[in-house]
């Protein structure tokens, strides 16, 4: 049992119905991990935008409250405006804490949906981590985000837009490397420890050197770093379809807690 609170124990297995008290938690601490240069309220929602960088996580609309639906097509048309004067299409992401008001109201509307996002969780005071190499985080955020783009084959355009989104993250980070001094680097990882949670952020390994265990290797270093922080357990997000990431994570005991994805109206509408 992984307890996230005082006495609130996190999932023991894949659950049927979300935890809310949970989703909201680990809402609030993902939000903190990942930082939107812009955040505005209406009621319970949170209108995310940072026009520097793509990711819908820094570029949506997220509900925190089901029962938060009134006037929910004056306040969604309000918010979509806003999207529009970034020059992009809006988005909404709809976790549990959405009101199925809004989410029937944008299916009506014909908005996309797209991207279904699992969140899991690990019981990382008593993970038993394999015996992997061990790596130290850098401090280097320059280098680390170059070496993030490469791993990830992401245009170093976004550069500055992703030093903004880490250089921008309060609670303590963990930037992990693995390095070829011939041919570059292989693997990457960003940890950020917001008390007893520890997040898993940005992994990602080189295409050409995937199931070779980096991912294992890096990722293991990174959850040894939050341990040893007193963290208690460990959260990340992974694409419903990405197979190989959800084996690794199942192998070192993440179990799914809730999932998300997201809905997006297209600006010719």
């Amino acid at each position: 049992m992984v307890t996230i609170g005082a006495d609130r124990p996190l999932t023991e297995a894949f659950p049927k119905k979300a935890n809310l008290p949970l989703v909201r938690r680990l809402e609030a601490v993902g939000f903190r991990a990942w930082p939107a240069s812009s955040v505005q309220y209406d009621g319970s929602w949170q209108v995310r935008l940072t026009a520097g960088h793509p990711s819908n996580r820094l570029n949506s609309i997220v509900p925190l409250d089901p029962s938060d639906h009134r006037d929910v097509e004056i306040r969604l048309a309000k918010a979509s405006r806003r999207f529009e004067a970034y020059g992009r299409p809006a988005v909404l992401r709809q976790t549990p804490l959405a009101s199925p008001v809004l989410v029937d109201l944008v299916r009506a509307e014909q908005w996309t949906h797209f991207d279904e996002t699992i969140v899991m969780t690990c019981d990382l005071a008593h993970a038993e981590l394999p015996d992997t190499l061990d790596h130290l985080p850098t401090h280097d955020i320059g280098r680390f985000v170059d070496a993030n783009l490469a791993t990830d084959q992401v245009s170093p355009k976004l550069k500055p837009a992703l030093a903004e989104v880490i250089n921008a993250i309060k609670p303590p980070s963990g930037l992990f490397m693995i390095e070829d001094p011939q041919t570059g680097p292989l693997a990457t990882v960003l940890c950020v420890q917001d008390n007893d949670l520890a997040g898993i952020m940005s992994l990602s390994v080189a295409e050409g050197r995937r199931r070779e265990g980096l991912g294992l290797e890096i990722l293991t270093s990174a959850l040894r770093w939050a341990r040893m922080r007193s963290a208690r357990s460990a959260w990340l997000q992974v694409k419903a379809t990405n197979a190989p990431a959800l084996a690794l994570y199942e192998r070192l005991g993440f179990r799914e807690a809730y999932r998300y994805s997201y809905w997006r109206r297209e600006l010719s509408q």
